[in-house]
């Protein structure tokens, strides 16, 4: 009896390994030496006790809990949470010592591992909810209606399509729509699959004639996730599979919530059929965000470290914030950047009251991919010009060069292009190459149309005077 307990918490615990490195959770490496030496002790519906073989072992799962605790919760088609424990294999004696049957299975624990553990969703992270989203004007509309789908799942805007380009917060909007409903709806089924997955699962589930069974597993879904879609392009099989489950989903008012990094309109690559039922629901954009969403996500950021938020000088932030606001990534890594050289390059008595100094966060950045600064004097050019402005109107790059057309925005790139053609006297052809390829009369209409501003406006003159002497 004991061998066949001992078989069974072994191929549980060789399942999780295989999903952990399905799911590129962990490297190779530290799944075969750290994790494939640890074993399952015990395994009932509220808890696993997992003793490892050395400190590292114990050091992943339990600064990943969640992931593990996720893991097993879906993995094994569990009732409710479950809670994990790691213990050390020299730990084990006095551990039983304390144990009434820490071998107990309990009657109710229903495992369907071996028919459905290659068909589970992929791990939804906790942390990623609405309340820790910054809002902004860049996502203010895709948040609203992603909360609305998280309300009440089905009712209206089904299909949602939240697109824009990567980093700027798609993942973490379908992560709050599934963290919500979890929480709000605990019997609801909710899955989340990035498309490359999908496509990798609908090959397995071919290859082991198990199609049927996973387009049945995912039609019973209440809510399905799907990431990155426009990496389904191309893939004519697993369209015909999506397409069926899509309707299946949609005939019985299940939410479908798709993010992808262009418009439905924009797809290449996909069936027409799926294209058009993309866009027969609400289709909304996550745009770059501005400098004050930046400064807010920066601002987030800092209070969930161990330094917090008022650790950095502001003028340190607000530099962040201006120079890589391309996409919430890079805003993450040039402050992980800035934390990591304070802490181990600078010595402490140069942060005057415990603060990051500007001095300190550029220096930290120079050598960074968009931290240059406006130089002044000599060898003028066309980003300097762009930079200037946008430090100005405290916008990014992208937002100038871009296509958003909210009045701030488009005053910025209006003026922009004003002083490309008077102080560098640039072709309007060219101009137009280096804001996103608009051409020779749009530039010329923004042109004439700062001419004329100047000189009726004395704030929007003396706008252009300022950036003006920042460049001269």
């Amino acid at each position: 009896m004991t061998d066949g307990r001992d078989q069974y918490l072994n191929n549980c615990w060789l399942k999780v390994q295989e999903y952990l490195l399905a799911n590129r959770h962990f490297e190779p490496e530290i799944i075969d030496n750290c994790l494939k030496p640890c074993y399952i002790l015990s395994f009932t519906s509220t808890k696993v006790v997992i003793v490892a073989d050395n400190q590292v072992g114990v050091s992943i799962i339990s600064n990943d809990k969640y992931l593990f605790e996720s893991i097993f919760k879906n993995l094994f088609e569990l009732d409710q949470p479950i809670a994990i424990e790691v213990i050390r294999k020299y730990e084990l004696e006095g551990y039983l010592k304390q144990q009434k049957d820490p071998f107990q299975m309990e009657d109710k624990l229903n495992f369907k591992s071996d028919e459905t553990a290659d068909f589970v969703s992929m791990s939804i992270h906790p942390d990623r909810t609405f309340k820790n989203f910054v809002k902004g004007d860049c996502n203010r509309e895709s948040l609203v209606a992603a909360l609305a789908c998280a309300y009440d799942p089905g009712s209206s805007y089904n299909p949602l399509f939240i697109y824009g380009n990567s980093g700027v917060g798609k993942t973490h909007l379908l992560m709050a729509i599934a963290n919500y409903v979890k929480a709000k709806y605990p019997t609801m089924q909710v899955y989340y699959i990035e498309s490359l997955k999908f496509v990798e699962k609908v090959v397995k589930a071919i290859q082991d004639g198990k199609i049927e069974q996973y387009k049945k597993y995912l039609c019973e879904q209440d809510i399905l996730l799907v990431d990155d879609i426009q990496f389904l392009a191309g893939k004519e099989k697993s369209h015909e599979v999506f397409f069926t489950i899509f309707n299946d989903l949609m005939n019985h008012r299940k939410q479908i919530c798709i993010a992808s990094d262009r418009h439905p309109n924009e797809l290449q690559g996909l069936e027409d059929r799926l294209i058009t039922r993309f866009a027969s629901g609400l289709s909304v954009g996550i745009d770059t965000p501005e400098f004050e969403t930046s400064l807010a996500i920066l601002r987030m950021k800092l209070a969930n470290t161990n330094i917090g938020e008022t650790d950095i000088e502001d003028r340190g932030l607000e530099y962040i914030a201006s120079n890589f606001a391309s996409n919430i990534r890079d805003l993450e890594g040039a402050l992980n950047r800035v934390i990591f050289y304070a802490i181990n390059f600078v010595d402490p008595s140069d942060h005057v009251d415990n603060v990051i100094s500007f001095n300190t966060v550029v220096a930290a950045l120079k050598s960074q991919p968009g931290s240059s600064m406006v130089v002044q004097g000599e060898n003028l050019n066309i980003d300097q010009v762009i930079k200037a402005v946008s430090d100005y109107y405290g916008l990014t790059k992208q937002q100038i060069t871009g296509k958003t057309r909210t009045r701030n925005i488009a005053n910025a790139r209006h003026i922009a292009i004003y002083l490309s053609r008077k102080m560098l006297d640039m072709p309007y052809t060219k101009i137009g190459e280096n804001f996103g390829g608009r051409d020779h009369s749009t530039v010329m209409s923004s042109y004439t149309k700062v001419e004329k501003l100047i000189r009726k406006d004395p704030a929007f003159s003396k706008a252009i005077k300022d950036i003006e002497d920042v460049l001269q």
